[in-house]
């Protein structure tokens, strides 16, 4: 089976695992890129993390073009789902294998796996949580390609997320760590970090584990 992973960025968190995913495999043909045009065609096409607009005639090129996104579709479709639930307080993300759609995350779902989290863990170790999720995704539908029942959405409860940009991670100088440790912990000190203003300098800002027994 030939299979295509689109990701379009190459400093993204998902992209080191995505790497090493298509690496392990011994099966088949499966390459990483990072354009449409590099998409030629095959059996499966993965869209992760993917900014670029994936026209029918790239989809047409494969039996089945599949998105991985991080909500409980119909609710949460858009962008950054899993960091937006979470600045929400949310500890539960449902990872949610579906079909590419013309309109965005509204294809059927093939498959959906839940990730739970603790409250405690920073931008890399929640990539990485959700990255498993997605892994296990990819394995079952490369699996279950010839018989899986996709399931439609429904536009009842539909919900969406808008774009994030680089001044979501502006931080309160007057507020506690504590009421913004959410915010510090989905910061991703590479593209979009945490950062704040004071006497007229901006300063950003990377948190990182140090457990007592390894101070």
């Amino acid at each position: 089976m030939k299979v295509t992973v689109l990701c379009s960025d190459e400093r993204h968190s998902k992209w080191p695992g995505l790497a090493d995913w298509v690496a392990a495999r011994r099966s088949g043909t499966t390459e990483l890129v990072t354009r449409v045009g590099q998409a030629q065609g095959g059996d499966i096409l993965f869209l992760i993390s993917c900014s670029e607009m994936v026209r029918a005639d790239v989809q047409a090129r494969y039996r089945n073009t599949l998105v991985i996104h991080a909500s409980s579709l119909p609710q949460g479709r858009g962008w950054s789902p899993h960091v937006w639930a979470i600045l929400e307080g949310r500890n539960r993300i449902c990872v949610t294998l579906l079909e590419a759609a013309e309109k965005v995350d509204a294809g059927a779902i093939w498959a959906q796996r839940e990730v739970a989290l603790e409250g405690h863990e920073l931008w890399d170790e929640i990539a990485a949580a959700i990255g498993a999720a997605e892994f296990e995704l990819m394995e079952w539908a490369i699996a279950m390609a010839e018989t899986v029942v996709p399931q439609p959405q429904t536009e009842d409860g539909a919900t969406y997320y808008r774009r994030r940009a680089p001044a979501d991670g502006e931080l309160d100088v007057n507020c506690s760590i504590a009421a913004q440790f959410d915010l510090l912990r989905v910061s991703d000190p590479y593209r979009y970090p945490a950062f704040f203003d004071y006497r007229g300098h901006r300063y950003a800002v990377r948190i990182e584990k140090q457990d007592k027994e390894n101070a």
